[in-house]
């Protein structure tokens, strides 16, 4: 492991309250979806987005998926319901189309744990390791990499990788402890970036909601701070694993879907739960902490979505230099599938 990078003082926005009436949510969806409409734009929101921009979205997904249906849509116009890092990848992979974030203030505490700088220099500690980072970094971080990688298919890269090579995996230490967890064969070093939302939904938390909803299973997202505690105690047979399963944001929703359970207990964001209860709409949901919720995510509102649409903001673009190294990583983690 390394030692823990210092974060570049990114302010964590307040979360304004939605004080729009039904009538006047409904009226501004409308207005965004005749705005997107006359502009041959897009509206993309990621899973932790709020319910009333989830609902306004063309699509809602994970960061990698998004992208993807940005590389794919033939709209001239990408209103990215997300965060910068995200609206960033959604530029390297759709260079003619003109994307827009809706919130300057919509930034990443994860990904603002490391800079490319870091990258360069951890590279001269470890010559010949292959660099993997988290899909939630910035740009200039990505050009850096050899390879990218989300938490749905982190192990399907360390695989592709041949096992003679040392990897540095960036930027979540939760994620990355995960890794070196379940490919305990290979040397694997870890950078001690953390999610400040997953990082608080701590073991005591989940075992809490655990006991007042005995009959649910558990969906974890590999980046909580319960999760390397989880594995460790199903590895001494403290937890029995049947009914726990540690997941992807995407793989959450086909859980649900796909799980005979009427019960389940939620450890990642919140924001998540209303697509949840859309897929799934017969059952339960409950939040391991109802307290996790991302200011940055937050950022991006209604009124927001629609005054990007009409004033043109705010534009996301990547330098050609950087985008270009940038795309290698992700082009192979995208070769992956």
């Amino acid at each position: 492991m390394t030692a823990l990078s210092s974060n570049p003082g990114l302010k964590l926005p307040v979360i304004e309250a939605s004080d729009e009436t039904p009538e006047q949510v409904a009226e501004l969806q409308a207005e965004i979806r005749r705005l997107a409409r006359a502009r041959n734009a897009v509206v993309l929101a990621h899973n932790y987005q709020r319910p009333e921009v989830q609902d306004v979205a063309d699509f809602v997904g994970d960061s990698l998926g998004l992208s993807r249906q940005a590389a794919s849509t033939s709209a001239e116009v990408i209103i990215f319901c997300g965060v910068h890092f995200m609206a960033e990848t959604a530029a390297i992979l759709s260079p003619q189309k003109r994307v827009l974030l809706p919130d300057l203030r919509a930034g990443c505490s994860l990904a603002a744990t490391i800079t490319a700088e870091d990258v360069r220099q951890w590279k001269t500690q470890f010559p010949g390791y292959i660099a993997v980072g988290y899909v939630n970094t910035t740009a200039e971080v990505k050009a850096e990499l050899d390879y990218c990688c989300t938490s749905g298919n982190a192990l399907d890269v360390i695989d592709a990788i041949p096992a003679d090579k040392g990897i540095l995996f960036l930027p979540d230490f939760f994620l990355g402890s995960h890794v070196r967890r379940m490919r305990p064969d290979r040397r694997i070093e870890v950078w001690m970036g953390e999610c400040h939302v997953h990082k608080g939904i701590r073991p005591d938390v989940l075992n809490e909601a655990r006991a007042a909803y005995p009959e649910a299973e558990v969906l974890v997202h590999p980046e909580c701070g319960c999760a390397g505690q989880l594995i460790y105690s199903i590895g001494l047979g403290e937890i029995n694993p049947e009914g726990l399963h540690i997941k992807s944001t995407e793989g959450m929703i086909r859980a649900v879907t796909e799980r005979p359970a009427s019960q389940f207990i939620v450890a990642t964001e919140t924001g998540i739960m209303h697509r949840m209860r859309q897929v799934a709409p017969s059952k339960q949901f409950i939040p391991a902490d109802p307290e996790a919720v991302c200011a940055y995510m937050k950022a991006i509102t209604l009124p927001g979505v629609r005054d990007s649409l009409a004033m043109d903001r705010y534009h996301i673009t990547v330098p050609a230099d950087i985008a270009k190294r940038a795309r290698g990583a992700i082009d192979r983690m995208v070769a992956l599938g």
